[in-house]
């Protein structure tokens, strides 16, 4: 899978993609990350990417043409399954989505800086519009980073053990169960016998309980009401 992401500051996006498990996947061929500095797409001098907004009003505007001429250059190399725009009023980002982009080959994300984007940007180039959650940040580039990472991390043979990331919270739209680790009993806290006593079958059912009783209890708006 391959990710061109522009941005007006590439050197935010460097450290995600340079430790752990996104660096493994892209060591491993299982991904590709490019980076895309928006002023490499203006002519004048001044690097100008944005400017006021018609009409008036507080903030800078990332202009249209060097994201046209962007894009445009990208796409005469390869096609493109999604161009994606991340802004906080796009599309909530859930597991659901993460799933779904998993299976895509190549993608494009525009990071939006300053007030955002031209509106025109939004209308004629953009396919999708994603936010990892309902408040502003600087720009476009933290919330990349997110949806690359929640992305690559479903790619296969980029975790040791495959199976990981399908019992993961959200993916049955259930809260992940408790998980305990060695040893068996600390400072008189003791794991639940369940786990230590070898049936498996047993041990899923306690885990699902477990994962509803949770989600009830932290997260109850993701249950229907029949389910409630």
């Amino acid at each position: 899978m391959r990710f061109d992401i522009i941005t007006v500051v590439p050197e935010i996006l460097t450290s995600p993609f340079e430790a752990s498990i996104l660096k493994r996947a892209i060591e491993k061929g299982h991904v590709e990350i490019h980076l895309h500095n928006l002023r490499d797409y203006v002519t004048d001098n001044y690097k100008q990417i944005d400017d006021y907004q018609f009409g008036g009003g507080a903030g800078m505007v990332m202009m249209i043409e060097p994201i046209d001429k962007c894009i445009t250059a990208l796409k005469a190399e390869r096609d493109y399954d999604e161009v994606i725009y991340m802004t906080p009023d796009g599309e909530t980002l859930k597991q659901g989505i993460a799933n779904e982009l998993s299976l895509k080959e190549n993608v494009i994300i525009l990071c939006g800086h300053y007030k955002g984007v031209d509106q025109r940007v939004r209308e004629h180039f953009v396919t999708r519009e994603i936010s990892i959650g309902d408040y502003v940040l600087s720009g476009g580039e933290l919330g990349a980073a997110v949806l690359c990472d929640s992305i690559i991390r479903l790619l296969p043979g980029v975790l040791g053990n495959e199976t990981s990331a399908l019992t993961d919270s959200f993916q049955d739209n259930l809260l992940a169960p408790p998980i305990y680790t060695r040893p068996a009993e600390y400072n008189g806290w003791k794991v639940p016998e369940i786990l230590t006593s070898g049936n498996t079958p047993k041990i899923e059912e306690w885990r699902e309980e477990q994962a509803y009783a949770r989600t009830l209890a932290l997260r109850p708006d993701l249950l229907s009401e029949d389910e409630k």
